[in-house]
């Protein structure tokens, strides 16, 4: 056991330290400080004024924006970090160690570079935002940045399953990567509404409820909004799942029991597929 902390350490501070000195990175962090920073002074500058939003009018206005280009990131850079060269591959997975166990500490050291872009980015606006409008509905702005953090490991868990079974093809890992965020942030919703438009009024909340469920993007901003806003802010699809549960509390079970086995199950598939992978 011991052992297998040593390989998840040593992997994990590896691609840490990596990320670290990427650029690509350091540029995350400052886009998500300039985001939130805009966001926060859009409402007053657009309404003539001057000055920025509290923490809870800037959390539900970033929502949207977090689950746009949060996945985005988390399948780009995990699918490039994740996808070693073919000659490297062959040189890494050939040490004595579980395949499984070095796939899991690099992207776990990935993790931890991305969440710490964003607990730098958000938090360098949060302390503007704290001295320009003071402290009201910062945990609500907790709870935004905690979504990103939760929404990041699990598009990173799916880009990790994508380098997996195409080791050494960073090209076509990049394509799939950029596929799956399409289908997921951009077309799910579009085409499960137009469904259910076509539907009768049970079959269509029972569509729109499981849509909520199995799309992690989904599930996702339906557990930020109910964690920032309450239900004022939820879309047809957020409602029928509340009235389904019968009240906010299973809502949120069912939403983190989503995400995480959006977490899990990718990860499963990705050492297993590699543990029998001919690199």
């Amino acid at each position: 056991m011991t052992s297998l902390r040593s390989v998840l350490w040593i992997c994990a501070r590896y691609e840490l330290v990596l990320a670290v000195r990427s650029r690509w990175l350091q540029l995350f962090a400052v886009v998500f400080a300039l985001l939130a920073l805009a966001v926060s002074g859009a409402g007053y500058i657009l309404s003539g004024g001057y000055g920025v939003q509290d923490f809870s009018r800037t959390a539900v206005s970033l929502v949207q924006i977090v689950l746009l280009l949060v996945p985005l990131a988390a399948l780009v850079f995990g699918g490039l970090a994740l996808t070693p060269d073919r000659g490297a591959a062959e040189l890494l997975y050939s040490q004595p160690v579980h395949r499984g166990a070095i796939l899991l500490g690099r992207m776990l050291g990935v993790w931890l570079a991305l969440a710490a872009a964003e607990f730098i980015g958000f938090g360098i606006a949060g302390v503007f935002m704290q001295y320009q409008a003071g402290p009201d509905g910062l945990w609500r702005y907790g709870a935004l940045v905690l979504t990103a953090v939760a929404i990041t490991g699990v598009f990173l868990a799916i880009a990790t399953l994508l380098a997996s079974i195409n080791a050494g093809r960073r090209t076509r890992v990049l394509a799939a990567a950029l596929v799956v965020w399409f289908v997921t942030v951009v077309m799910f919703d579009v085409a499960v509404l137009g469904v259910a438009s076509m539907l009768r009024s049970g079959t269509a909340s029972r569509l729109l409820i499981t849509a909520t469920l199995i799309n992690p993007v989904d599930a996702a901003r339906t557990g930020s909004l109910l964690a920032i806003e309450g239900t004022a802010a939820f879309g047809a699809a957020s409602l029928a799942l509340l009235r389904f549960t019968g009240g906010a509390g299973m809502a949120a079970v069912l939403i983190a029991a989503s995400l995480f086995a959006w977490l899990i199950a990718p990860l499963l598939v990705a050492m297993r597929a590699l543990s029998r992978a001919d690199i």
